[in-house]
C-alpha cells in the first residue's frame, strides 16, 4: 500500500516556499504520494486564533524576519525577504494548483513555480494573465488550466481542503499530515523524514 502524505499549505507562504524543494526530495526518495491540498490561510487563521501578519505584534513580526535571513542564507535559496506582491488573493492560484491535479498536471511542480513567482521573480500571482504565462513557461496548457480553475469543481475543493485542514487541526502552512500525525513548519521535514523511514 502506496504511503501518502497530506499537504496542506498557503500558495504565499514563504515558509512553503523555501521547504518545497526539500520536501519534494525526500517525498520521492521515500516513494510517497503526496495530496496536493492549497487551502485559505485566513480562514485557517480565524479557526486557530492566528493572526494575519499585518496584525501580529511587533516583536513577533521582527522574529519572523530574523527567521527568514537565517533560513536563507543557510538553504541558499535567493528569496526576497518584503516581496512587491506577498498580500494578494491566492484563490485563482489555489485553484489553478488544484485544476493541475485534477487533471494530472503534476501539481506539486506547479506549486513550486508559483511559490519562486511570488519570493524571487516578484510576480503577482493574482493577475490572471501572470498566473497563464507561468503555466505556459512551465509546459501546461494556460488557457485549458485556466479554464479549469473556474470550475465550480476547483472552489468545492479548495473550500474543502480548508475546511479538512481545521477539522485536522491544521493551523499554519505548511503543514505535512502522514499518518495522522501533523508536521508543522519546513523547519520540521528532519522529523517527517524520520517517521516515513519508520
Amino acid at each position: 500500500m502506496t504511503k501518502t502524505i497530506d499537504y496542506y499549505f498557503s500558495v504565499n507562504s514563504p515558509w512553503m516556499y523555501l521547504g518545497h524543494a526539500r520536501f519534494v526530495t525526500i517525498a520521492k526518495r521515500a516513494g510517497v504520494h503526496v495530496n496536493v491540498k492549497p487551502m485559505d490561510s485566513a480562514r485557517v487563521f480565524a479557526a486557530s486564533g492566528g493572526l494575519p501578519l499585518p496584525q501580529r505584534p511587533r516583536q513577533r513580526q521582527l522574529y519572523r524576519m530574523a527567521e527568514l535571513k537565517r533560513w536563507r542564507a543557510h538553504l541558499g535559496i535567493p528569496i526576497n525577504l518584503e516581496p512587491k506582491h506577498f498580500r494578494v488573493p491566492t484563490e485563482m492560484a489555489a485553484r489553478l494548483i488544484i485544476a493541475a491535479d485534477l487533471k494530472d498536471l503534476n501539481a506539486l511542480a506547479l506549486t513550486g513555480f508559483l511559490g519562486r513567482a511570488v519570493w524571487e521573480e516578484e510576480r503577482d500571482i493574482s493577475n490572471p494573465e501572470t498566473l497563464k504565462a507561468i503555466a505556459a513557461e512551465h509546459g501546461r496548457n494556460a488557457e485549458l488550466l485556466w479554464e479549469a480553475a473556474q470550475t465550480p469543481e476547483t472552489k468545492a475543493a479548495y473550500d474543502a481542503y480548508t475546511q479538512e485542514a481545521i477539522d485536522r487541526q491544521v493551523f499554519g502552512a505548511p503543514t505535512y499530515v502522514y499518518r495522522d500525525e501533523l508536521f508543522w513548519g519546513q523547519d520540521r521535514l528532519d522529523f517527517l523524514e524520520r517517521a516515513l523511514a519508520a
